[in-house]
């Protein structure tokens, strides 16, 4: 019988998105306040010993190889030469083009579940540059801790903010990162901001104006939700937020809401749920 595994995949929340800048290749520079989410997609990996990547239950309107699950996978088998292959069985429950940051969590509890899947003892920094370069949310999943985020994502100082209880609100709508982050309207020059401050203080998602204006879907979460709790949207949408320092009472305006605004309540954690997983089985 082959090895198996089964990992979560957990989502992220941005509490905080500051852009402070664009380079000459067009990303942008950002400050950014990752915590995660005890709710998560689920990966279901079986050994291969033919090298082939099979991905089960896949995206509608995603191809097998453009899906960054079969990416991940595919970048590391040829790093590391491995004869080995994997059928992956995905369970989807993370929205897509949510900014709960689902399609990165895939590609890093791909990478570090064949790592441990086909024993070949990569360490976390070297997966980390890996997953840069199929997304610039990988590498804080790798690492599986809370973090502030600057340059494109990518430079990572750990943190431990408090760990409320969150209602997430699901508008059924598509945000496209790329139609948020070429917007002419979208605020760029942010003054910069310390760690220390962002954890006194909080800041705001310089996405949102904009998301707001161009998805009423998002702009009306926002109106209800905010009748609650301080609502905010998390990456470039289109989920958005409370925190609560209960589940009790997250779950209390949870059933408050129309059924057409499906939501979730999850309690935020500065471990993620798949670094809790990978050392319960070490």
């Amino acid at each position: 019988m082959m090895p198996t595994l089964s990992l979560p995949a957990p989502a992220k929340l941005n509490l905080m998105l500051h852009i402070v800048g664009r380079r000459a290749d067009g990303y942008h520079e950002l400050q950014t306040l990752f915590q995660f989410l005890d709710y998560s997609d689920e990966l279901h990996f079986i050994r291969r010993d033919d090298g082939q990547i099979r991905l089960h239950g896949e995206l509608t309107g995603v191809d097998h190889e453009s899906n960054l699950i079969v990416r991940a996978a595919r970048l590391l088998q040829r790093e590391s030469a491995t004869r080995y292959g994997a059928d992956i069985r995905l369970e989807k429950r993370l929205p897509m083009g949510g900014g709960l940051g689902g399609g990165s969590s895939d590609a890093a509890t791909t990478l570090l579940g064949l790592n441990r899947l086909w024993n070949l003892d990569i360490n976390p920094e070297r997966l980390a540059t890996l997953g840069l370069s199929l997304g610039a949310d990988v590498p804080v999943f790798i690492h599986g801790r809370a973090a502030f985020a600057e340059g494109v994502g990518e430079r990572l100082t750990f943190v431990e903010p408090d760990e409320p209880w969150f209602l997430v609100v699901v508008p059924q709508v598509f945000v496209s990162t790329a139609e948020i982050f070429s917007a002419p309207e979208l605020t760029r020059d942010t003054p910069p901001i310390k760690v220390r401050t962002v954890l006194e203080r909080g800041g705001q998602n310089d996405c949102q104006s904009v998301v707001e204006e161009r998805y009423s879907e998002v702009r009306n979460a926002l109106i209800l939700l905010n009748k609650f709790v301080s609502a905010r949207l998390t990456g470039t949408g289109g989920c958005v937020f409370g925190a609560f320092p209960n589940e009790a009472e997250a779950v209390k305006v949870a059933a408050q809401l129309p059924a057409t605004l499906p939501g979730f309540v999850a309690k935020g954690s500065n471990i993620s749920m798949l670094h809790r997983k990978l050392q319960s089985l070490s």
